[in-house]
């Protein structure tokens, strides 16, 4: 044995040992076991040595500390299980706990692990009966055998053990086939006949080969098989061999300047070909460089490698491409774990954040009068941003002095200068000089930056100096529009049109005369200048298609000095036909469908369409109606309320071209069905007629009262001689019902009246108003008695009064001979009321 420690501290480290293992042993009192776990190791195990991978999670989800009981070993987060000194295994046994403890939830469990020393192999017989009895469990079904990836051996190197409980009554030889053994990569494993072990002859690349699956058999000499074959696998655990490596030799990025602090620039992805969801493919990103160096723009997420900016003062003017070097590294960046480098170049993008200028303030140049469309200056612009973006682009504008649009000023793509052209011909008699005042912008808006301030626009003033120049007389307008009527005499005066010399101002000394090779349409005074009409224009004839045409005239001044003008002459129609209607005798039945009424242009000609139609006589418009038909017919139908006749209708039409004309049209609105069933009166022919209610209702009180009439006079004539006197309070105190009215002229005796030859005439227009009129002729004379209040007892007085001032009657005279009837039928109405 190894001599014990000497000295305190030895003594203490002992004690601090035991401690920790007596605080182990009472907490898993308490703690709920995980199955457990076995690992086939070497005999020995260098520091730092993967031993295994335990599934952590599935024993505690939520173990938030991970311990070990053997300080000897250390566990990580994913259960991989590595050595933190050298271990050699005196014996073939080692066992040490992991401790999972959740602290909210107060849960703690515990996974045993069992490493076992590779053994010698052994010539065991399966007829050792001690062997077989000494077996606690059935060992043909084991659970799944894992082994390291590049493991250094030594070879042959044991992995597992199958055994079948069949050998306790047989003579059992193992064998098996599958990848590995029989199979591609062959001769990687193999298992013993007499005792079950499985052995790897060397090492295995899991990137290449992550697990085998092999078949084993147990079979007796005489080939009996007392068990299934059994599907064993062999899982390779992985081993950190691998570097993760970028996707991209070069990553290019771009990212506008003066952006805001933390703007996503991209994203560096690397990969790593080690088994997932495990440290060794857990990557974490740095910036190990950066160009140039200071200030420091940029930083990348350790973990999904996004890379922002730290500050806005990008300035694409200043440095316009930054180069970043950047490692990614496994084992979650710890300083064992595998690394490689990648190159990331950042371009800066150009924004307007610089306003374009002028190199000077003042420019100037020259240009002779009546000069256009030539170029008299170029203007440069300065601009610091990218060259022939539109942020460099500059647009030029005249903001003052250009008001007469003389000038216009475009921009040279290539050169970014402003051209300053000449588009409307200068005239140095009106003036010699014009003071422009330009100012240039982006074709982009410009843009404030955190650290600046927005910048007024840069303006240059521009003097334009105008020559003078002889030039010849000049019209005004320079195209003279003339129409004239066709078929106008030949030496009408249409117009006039002079020239004027710009030196001097008038017209003097000025002659006139129609370019050679011009229409013959128009002569021109050669000093007047008056217009005048050369030939006979017709319209409608071929040669004078297209109705229209150019003369150019020519003025010429005494120094032989020409200008020309242009007359622009079209021949205009003259309608010379009034529009007419046809038809113009319509007949509309009850149901008050519509006529169409068709107008009609004798002058065909397309400018007359459409035509305008409309009720002459303004009162007829309430009793009818039209509507629109299409360009030179309209719709006309009564309305309900008007009664059924003849009625004469003007209608006034009105072409395109002012000419107007007025038709009257005869509408018989009969009241049929079939305009076959209505007479030329615009009555209805049948020959039943149809009364209407009010003439039945006017026949039937007519003759009622005309009953009522022959009943009164009957009885006056009866009574005549006999009188009996009646006081004024009868009169006065009871309803007097009379329909008698003052007789006729010639009337001489005042208590008969004779009827000769009476004659009853029925008026019909009477009705309309309620009162029905009688006439009736007593003695050669008429006289009318009305119902309804038309004619009163006051009306018949008067009648008398007239009479008695023709001497013929007197009031008195009269009044005897009605009171004495009204004081009887008083008298017989007041008794019957009493009855």
């Amino acid at each position: 044995m190894a001599p014990a420690a000497a000295g305190p501290g030895g003594w203490l480290c002992r004690a601090a040992c035991q401690q920790l293992l007596f605080g182990l042993l009472v907490l898993s009192l308490f703690c709920e076991a995980c199955k457990k776990v076995t690992f086939n190791v070497p005999s020995k195990l260098e520091a730092g040595t993967l031993v295994g991978r335990v599934n952590l999670k599935e024993c505690l989800k939520s173990a938030e500390l991970i311990s070990s009981s053997d300080p000897d070993f250390r566990i990580l987060e994913d259960g991989s299980v590595y050595t933190t000194n050298i271990i050699s295994l005196s014996s073939e046994k080692k066992t040490f706990v992991i401790l999972l403890q959740d602290i909210q939830k107060h849960e703690e469990k515990k996974i045993h692990v069992n490493l076992l020393a590779h053994q010698k192999k052994t010539h065991k017989t399966r007829h050792t009966r001690d062997t077989v009895l000494r077996r606690a469990k059935r060992r043909w079904a084991p659970i799944p055998s894992s082994m390291m990836e590049n493991s250094l051996g030594p070879f042959p190197m044991q992995i597992q053990q199958v055994q079948s409980d069949t050998a306790q009554n047989y003579n059992i030889h193992y064998s098996a086939s599958g990848p590995g053994i029989d199979r591609d990569p062959k001769g990687l494993f193999y298992i013993e006949r007499e005792t079950g072990n499985i052995f790897a002859t060397g090492p295995v690349d899991r990137e290449q080969y992550p697990s085998f699956k092999i078949i084993c058999f147990a079979t007796t000499p005489d080939g009996y098989s007392p068990e299934i074959p059994l599907v064993h696998t062999i899982r390779i655990e992985d081993d950190n061999d691998n570097a993760p490596c970028f996707t991209h030799e070069r990553f290019q990025f771009h990212v506008p300047e003066h952006c805001k602090a933390g703007t996503v620039v991209g994203t560096v992805t690397a990969e790593d070909l080690d088994e997932e969801h495990t440290l060794h493919t857990a990557l974490r990103y740095r910036i190990v460089s950066e160009q140039p160096p200071l200030p420091r723009m940029f930083s990348v997420h350790h973990e999904s490698g996004v890379i922002t900016t730290l500050s806005s003062q990008l300035d694409r003017e200043t440095v316009g491409k930054h180069i970043l070097l950047i490692e990614v590294r496994d084992m979650a960046g710890q300083p064992f774990g595998l690394c490689n480098t990648g190159t990331a170049i950042i371009t800066v993008g150009d924004i307007n954040d610089n306003a374009p200028y002028f190199g000077r303030l003042t420019y100037e140049t020259q240009v002779k009068e009546n000069q256009m469309n030539v170029e008299i200056l170029r203007i440069p612009c300065l601009d610091k941003d990218e060259l022939n973006s539109e942020s460099w682009y500059c647009r030029f504008s005249i903001v003052k002095g250009n008001e007469d649009n003389h000038f216009t000023i475009t921009t040279d793509r290539n050169t970014n200068e402003g051209i300053l052209c000449v588009v409307k011909a200068l005239d140095y008699e009106t003036t010699s000089v014009k003071i422009l005042e330009v100012t240039v912008a982006n074709e982009i808006p410009y843009v404030v930056v955190p650290y600046s301030s927005a910048l007024a626009q840069s303006t240059c003033t521009v003097r334009v100096t105008i020559l003078d120049d002889d030039e010849g007389p000049v019209f005004k307008p320079c195209l003279l529009p003339i129409n004239i009527d066709e078929c106008e005499k030949i030496g009408t005066l249409v117009d006039k049109y002079v020239a004027v010399d710009p030196e001097t101002g008038n017209s003097e000394g000025i002659c006139y005369r129609i370019a050679p090779g011009q229409c013959d349409w128009i002569t021109i005074d050669e000093k007047s200048g008056e217009l005048r009409t050369a030939r006979l224009l017709d319209r409608d004839r071929p040669k004078m298609i297209p109705r229209e045409c150019n003369v150019t005239v020519l003025a010429i001044d005494q120094n032989g000095k020409t200008g020309t003008g242009t007359v622009w002459v079209t021949v205009v129609p003259v309608n010379r036909y009034s529009l007419k209607l046809n038809p113009t005798d319509f007949l509309i039945c009850r149901d008050r469908k519509p006529v169409l009424i068709t107008a009609i242009d004798p002058d065909v000609s397309s400018r007359s369409v459409p035509f305008t139609f409309d009720i002459a006589d303004r009162s007829m418009g309430s009793g009818w109606q039209t509507a629109p038909h299409d360009a030179q017919s309209i719709y006309l139908s009564p309305r309900s309320d008007i009664p059924f006749g003849t009625y004469k209708i003007p209608i006034s039409v009105r072409d395109s071209g002012g000419k107007q004309g007025t038709s009257m049209i005869t509408v018989r609105y009969c009241d049929c069905t079939t305009p076959s069933d209505c007479d030329r009166s615009g009555r209805q022919s049948s020959p039943f007629i149809t009364l209407g209610v009010w003439a039945i209702l006017a026949m039937i009180l007519g003759s009622l009262l005309l009953l009522l009439i022959l009943i009164t006079l009957c009885g006056c004539y009866g009574m005549g001689p006999v009188r009996k006197p009646v006081t004024d309070d009868l009169a006065n105190h009871h309803l007097i019902i009379s329909n008698t009215e003052a007789p006729g002229e010639e009337v001489m005796d005042p208590n008969i009246i004779p009827l000769q030859a009476a004659t009853v005439n029925t008026s019909d227009h009477g009705v309309g108003m309620g009162t029905i009129g009688h006439e009736v002729k007593t003695g050669g004379q008429n006289f009318e008695m009305s119902k309804g209040g038309h004619q009163t007892l006051e009306s018949v007085r008067g009648y008398g009064q007239t009479a008695m001032d023709s001497g013929r009657y007197s009031y008195s005279e009269w009044q005897n001979f009605t009171h004495s009837r009204l004081g009887e039928e008083s008298i017989r109405g007041h008794t019957l009321i009493k009855n």
